[in-house]
């Protein structure tokens, strides 16, 4: 918005130059966005926040102004009064020549409207022409000049319309109706709907309330009689009808942003005063004011000590007072020692509670002298809760060479019906997918039920930047429908990919590829780190992964969590992956419910274990996870564990078995084993599992 400097120091004296306030006023948050010299004036261009429509005019500028240099108040309102003409001669009542009418009083809760007649339209004064002229306006005539002349002074929208083409001499403010039609001053036909609000006469639409006047109504040199309106209109209708038909005006500008609705009249006065100065005419001695709800006064209770507190800033209460007093809020009755109430002027439409008094007061004294500092607290920090959890489970899987993602939370629907979500219920007729309903982004209307789109899409990101050794782990929320209005299920997820070579430490080249026992082994290290007992892998056909190498991935009481295993190929031909990709995914939120085991000291063995390898050849069908359950079921004393040496399949092995090797440990805590001990213990285990599992020694 540009500003007159000029025209500010007609208003307030000030004797700080354009390149001063400049600096000034960027620093109280108006920034200027340059000055520009030019016909002996200077013109600010203004870059005025969306939250303080007070500032859209001259004399809101002044007041910053008058804070800025630490101005008297009343010199500040004497120039604003002394802004009043006077009116040569008035005759007659408002009432006696037109009527106003409010249908819709939510959309316009105010409406003024004053006549003067007898007026001459012709070209504005010189002074006049050439202030607008310096801001931006282009001189129209003498009438229309002065309404756009106090819109920019006091800013408050005005429109004038010629009272003889008003059918029936009547204003209704009203909705328009579907399909009606209304030609603009612009020369614009525009079909009109429910929802937008007209001015309109006795029969038809004559201007669009707050953004523009209507062409069949407007000022021309034959008008001898007009209706000056004035009004107060809400901004969200203002916003909505001018986006929906492509209008941004100097009045919606302002009503969508709030005006002021105590200043209706007033600026009307102004505005009628000089339409009788400059174009002559009698104006009527009163106003039609159509306000059936007036807006109640708003007070704030303000602490003087809140501005310390929250700003670290020192300043004494009687500066407080006169940055306050000089934006126009006024001392309240109910003030004590402690605390103060102030009146909130009606044009500072931003400001409800305290807080907000602290920053007028903030931004006045300089934001450059806040300290920077911590804030006191009573209380020592915390960590939120599975936090520490969380950060063990990164530190196992970073330390195993994965790295974290960090994807976004919306996906496409297209990937509704292709991963099993194994982290959340799947969709029932109660429980749906959660779809965004103002999306940032067309194709992403989904918020994820699973984390592996995401890493799908970062993997395809590497394989696309030449990086095909790619391990990548994502701890976050995924989210699933509720019944009616209740917010959508939420729960933790962690999901991991692994594609490539198993790349080591200072190696260039990886010794191998990775697969299905990366994945789950990082899975075993992270649930390790928390001190759980381990997850249960078994296999299942999963919806997403290749069949024969997809598990599902349960806890020790039997609860799925999760699945794990090789993408099929039908997923993996859609991103184009030319390697085989291994994919998990679990429910964290179980697992942070489950008690960590308690870490008790126990000392390194005093005497020595015993192995012993054993090779089974069993059915193919038979995983390790079974063979270790069915070993640790016979309880056979001294038994420490086993472990896997390795597998065979292949020549001289039938089709339906394959060779396992497992390695054994036995050890006593009160002595050393001997030899015949150790193969008792063994061979009644061997029995046990060629029995259990119909298993030949190889």
């Amino acid at each position: 918005m540009l500003i007159s400097y000029n025209w500010l120091r007609e208003l307030t004296g000030t004797k700080l130059t354009p390149l001063d306030l400049r600096e000034r006023l960027t620093m109280v948050g108006l920034a200027i966005d340059s000055v520009a010299e030019g016909d002996g004036d200077s013109l600010l261009d203004v870059e005025v926040p969306s939250n303080r429509p007070d500032c859209l005019s001259h004399v809101g500028i002044a007041r910053e102004v008058a804070v800025i240099e630490k101005f008297n108040l009343l010199n500040l309102r004497s120039e604003i009064s002394d802004l009043k003409s006077k009116v040569a001669k008035t005759a007659g009542k408002a009432s006696d020549f037109a009527a106003v009418e409010i249908a819709d009083a939510e959309l316009c809760p105010r409406y003024a409207a004053r006549i003067v007649r007898g007026v001459k339209i012709g070209p504005s004064p010189d002074w006049l022409a050439k202030r607008l002229n310096e801001i931006g306006q282009r001189p129209i005539n003498n009438v229309a000049d002065i309404t756009n002349y106090v819109l920019h002074e006091l800013g408050q929208p005005l429109h004038a319309f010629d009272l003889t083409k008003l059918n029936g001499r009547k204003i209704i403010v009203r909705r328009a109706r579907a399909g009606e039609k209304l030609q603009t001053l612009d020369g614009v036909s525009r079909t009109l709907d429910n929802e937008m609000l007209v001015i309109a006469d006795a029969e038809r639409p004559v201007a669009l309330a707050g953004i523009m006047g209507g062409l069949d109504s407007e000022i021309s040199t034959s008008t001898v009689d007009v209706l000056i309106e004035s009004a107060y209109f809400d901004p969200d209708s203002i916003r909505r009808t001018a986006r929906k038909l492509g209008m941004d005006t100097e009045a919606s500008k302002r009503f969508e942003r709030g005006a002021d609705c105590e200043n209706v009249v007033n600026a009307q006065s102004r505005c009628v005063d000089l339409i009788c100065e400059i174009a002559g005419g009698i104006a009527t001695e009163d106003v039609i004011d159509v306000y059936p709800r007036p807006l109640a006064a708003r007070s704030i209770t303000f602490r003087p000590e809140r501005v310390e507190s929250l700003t670290s800033l020192r300043v004494g209460v009687a500066e407080m007072d006169r940055i306050l007093i000089a934006l126009g809020f006024v001392i309240g009755a109910a003030t004590t020692d402690k605390a103060k109430t102030f009146v909130v002027p009606s044009w500072r439409v931003d400001v409800s509670i305290e807080e907000d008094l602290v920053e007028e007061i903030a931004r006045h004294v300089g934001y450059e002298y806040i300290g920077s500092e911590l804030p006191p607290a009573a209380m020592a920090g915390e960590y939120q809760p599975a936090e520490l959890k969380r950060r063990r489970i990164r530190r196992a899987l970073t330390s195993l060479g994965f790295d974290e993602a960090i994807n976004l939370s919306f996906i496409d629907p297209a990937h509704d019906d292709v991963f099993a979500l194994a982290t959340v219920n799947e969709p029932s007729e109660q429980e749906s997918f959660v779809t965004l309903s103002n999306p940032i982004l067309e194709d992403v209307t989904r918020m994820r039920p699973s984390l592996l789109p995401g890493l799908l899409q970062s993997l395809r990101h590497n394989f696309n930047q030449g990086t095909k050794d790619v391990r990548l782990f994502e701890i976050g929320r995924v989210f699933a429908g509720s019944e009616g209005d209740e917010l959508p299920h939420e729960s933790e997820s962690l999901g991991l990919i692994a594609s490539g070579g198993a790349s080591e430490q200072d190696r260039a080249q990886a010794s191998r590829e990775l697969d299905f026992y990366d994945v789950t082994g990082a899975l075993q290290a992270a649930i390790a780190a928390l001190n759980l007992p381990p997850l249960a892998f078994v296999e299942a056909e999963v919806k997403h992964l290749r069949a024969g190498q997809a598990a599902n991935i349960s806890l020790a009481d039997g609860t799925v969590i999760g699945s794990a295993g090789a993408l099929s190929e039908t997923i993996s031909a859609g991103y184009k992956f030319r390697q085989r990709v291994y994919v998990a995914e679990l429910n964290l939120t179980p697992v942070f419910e489950i008690a960590e085991h308690e870490i008790k000291y126990k000392p390194l063995p005093r005497y020595p274990s015993v192995v012993r390898d054993v090779t089974l050849l069993v059915g193919r069908n038979v995983g390790f996870t079974e063979l270790v359950a069915g070993i640790e079921s016979q309880e056979i004393d001294d038994y420490q564990g086993v472990k896997l040496v390795g597998t065979y399949e292949g020549q001289n092995i039938p089709a339906d078995k394959r060779s396992v090797t497992l390695r054994v440990e036995y050890r006593s805590d009160q002595r050393t084993l001997r030899d015949e001990e150790v193969e008792e213990r063994h061979r009644r285990l061997l029995d046990s599992l060629l029995k259990k599992f119909s298993a030949e020694l190889h």
